[in-house]
């Protein structure tokens, strides 16, 4: 049975009709930790979160205390919220953003304090219209306040926050293709090196850019201790995580877990989360980390939800989003959607991913439509191989970003679990189960 017994760290109000409120998140503790750091200097706070050992919760995982100490010291420097959720199925931050957005906002002026950073950017995805709204009501009641603006209670600390609206880009996920857009550009990704955000971010300044789940963190480790949040978890993967579960599964929705002390069967299975799977269906597989991870078979259940121990199977965290796939479920089908998702959002900069998810996309729809060929199968994996090569995981950057090298994932894990269905399609047109 999964282990339930953790804090609700990042959902203690996500339940309540008015958990958006100023006036709820004053009466539960609100903006106390707040008070805490600016009693504290920037480097002690640097230090509680690094004692955390919080890994990013935006999909590379990489440890915010390092982050925010390797941004280069500058007279000019920003901090950016990464609200562009828009991995397929992934949709914690969302609720973050619509049910407690004061809490962001909390975590956004503690983590502006710790870097002595004056200026702080909100970078929401534009078809989040509630949490759009509720996030800018948040920061405009903040100002109100005292918590935002000129000499933030007193403390002789002044900080702006800019609510940003995105135009609905999935390859503005990718942290340089966000400052890009802040900028009034398109949304290209930049290439690293130089542009690391660090050491080159918005307006050509050093810039930490953290993600919405990460920040609203940020408050219960000040007011709590970094041990107390690494003492939960274990190993790199300390405290506790959102889980957007969906799929085939009784219980879809988000769900705030400890990690590593739990597995995918706790998740999908256990009464008090996704509550097994609809009509009790066999699963054929699961995405366990947005739809740019390779899918986890059946035999793989028992994996504990961790960082290190998703990775060592091949896979990774990533966005959060676990996905359910189950046995009268079409692998072909579902890899094609998500092929095709990755061809209409790539932003054409670079050839393997301009063409090549272009190529994969009419494999796969041919396949899907009845008019596939048994040497489809080999084509698919010989353009795969061209875009990742190799492809392994995690796999080999022959693009600006991370993008191209992930659209093989959903292809060779369905050739990899399902071959026999690819066949199916090319001997009958569809799968034989109907």
């Amino acid at each position: 049975m999964a282990k339930l017994d953790a804090p609700q760290i990042v959902t203690s109000r996500v339940g309540l009709d008015d958990g958006h409120t100023l006036a709820r998140y004053l009466a539960t503790g609100g903006y106390e930790s707040l008070r805490r750091a600016l009693s504290m200097s920037p480097a002690a706070v640097a230090e509680e979160v690094d004692a955390a050992s919080l890994l990013g919760r935006g999909g590379a995982g990489f440890p915010a205390g390092r982050k925010w100490s390797m941004l280069k010291k500058d007279p000019v420097t920003y901090l950016v919220v990464n609200g562009d959720e828009s991995e397929p199925a992934t949709f914690k931050d969302r609720l973050l953003m619509e049910r407690d957005p004061h809490q962001l906002v909390e975590g956004v002026i503690i983590s502006a304090w710790a870097l002595q950073v004056t200026a702080a950017f909100i970078f929401v995805r534009g078809e989040f219209g509630l949490g759009l709204e509720r996030v800018l009501t948040a920061v405009n009641d903040a100002y109100a306040h005292g918590a935002l603006g000129l000499d933030i209670f007193g403390s002789g600390f002044s900080l702006d926050v800019v609510v940003h609206p995105g135009a609905g880009a999935y390859i503005c996920g990718d942290e340089t293709a966000l400052l890009e857009t802040l900028e009034g550009k398109r949304g290209f990704p930049r290439i690293k090196p130089p542009f690391y955000p660090a050491a080159i971010g918005l307006y050509g300044q050093p810039t930490v850019v953290n993600n919405v789940e990460t920040l609203s963190n940020i408050p219960w480790i000040v007011l709590n201790g970094g041990r107390a949040f690494a003492a939960l978890g274990k190993g790199r993967s300390t405290g506790t995580r959102l889980f957007a579960l969906s799929g085939r599964v009784r219980r879809p929705g988000v769900y705030e877990i400890e990690m590593v002390h739990n597995t995918f069967r706790d998740l999908i299975f256990d009464p008090a989360l996704g509550g097994g799977t609809t009509d009790d269906v066999a699963i054929k597989a699961v995405i366990p980390g947005g739809a740019s991870s390779p899918w986890f078979g059946p035999d793989l259940l028992d994996v504990p939800l961790g960082q290190d121990e998703v990775a060592e199977h091949g896979s990774m965290l990533g966005s959060g989003s676990v996905i359910v796939i189950g046995a009268n479920d079409c692998a072909v089908r579902a890899a094609w959607r998500l092929t095709r998702f990755f061809q209409r959002e790539s932003c054409g900069q670079c050839t393997p991913c301009r063409e090549g998810a272009g190529w994969l996309e009419r494999i796969l729809r041919r396949l899907e439509t009845g008019g596939g060929r048994r040497e489809d199968i080999d084509l698919l994996l010989d353009v795969c191989d061209n875009i990742a090569p190799g492809l392994g995981w995690p796999p080999q950057q022959t693009t600006i970003c991370p993008l191209g090298p992930s659209i093989p994932s959903p292809i060779t894990s369905a050739i990899a679990l399902c071959k026999d269905e690819f066949f199916a399609h090319v001997e009958h047109g569809g799968c034989t189960d109907g």
